[in-house]
């Protein structure tokens, strides 16, 4: 069982990123279109799960499946599509989790959605404080029930997507 585990945004996370991005960009090489930070450590001074989570877009998404074995001599585990078609999913750190990387091939609408959320965030600091408290409280509520913790923020994240990719 995964203790949910909610912290003050930590300054390492970009740098973080930034590592982990260069060694995909390096394994995958030209079918690595791009890769960005998503979710909520790529928010400054946003309270989050200490997890960084990477956005790469291929431009093949069926060419990732050969890249398995690749992906594990980095630590990640695949766990294939992982409930989203059109995705690729890996995790790095077992049960105390650091990375989760979600390849998309370009023109993939999920793409938009997980920008757009961000870049939301980026510009909206006090949604982006609401945001971060909510989740604290849910992580203090429910720190042995991560499916509780995911329920209890889901109307808000609806939310700032129906905003965000309004915006757009």
């Amino acid at each position: 069982m995964r203790k949910v585990i909610v912290s003050a945004y930590d300054e390492r996370w970009p740098n973080a990123f930034e590592n982990a991005a260069a060694e995909i960009r390096s394994m995958l090489e030209s079918n690595c279109l791009d890769v960005q930070h998503i979710g909520s450590t790529a928010v400054p001074g946003i309270a989050a799960k200490p997890v960084i989570d990477l956005l790469v877009i291929v431009s093949d998404i069926e060419a990732i499946d050969r890249f398995e074995e690749d992906f594990r001599k980095l630590g990640y585990q695949a766990k294939g599509e992982n409930g989203l078609a059109g995705r690729r999913y890996y995790e790095r750190g077992g049960n105390e989790r650091t990375h989760h990387v979600h390849c998309y091939e370009q023109g993939n609408p999920e793409i938009l959605r997980h920008l757009a959320f961000r870049d939301f965030l980026m510009v909206n600091p006090q949604v982006a404080e609401a945001y971060g408290e909510l989740k604290m409280k849910l992580a203090k509520q429910y720190p042995l029930d991560i499916e509780q913790y995911i329920n209890g923020k889901q109307a808000m994240v609806q939310e700032i997507e129906k905003k965000a990719i309004g915006e757009i």
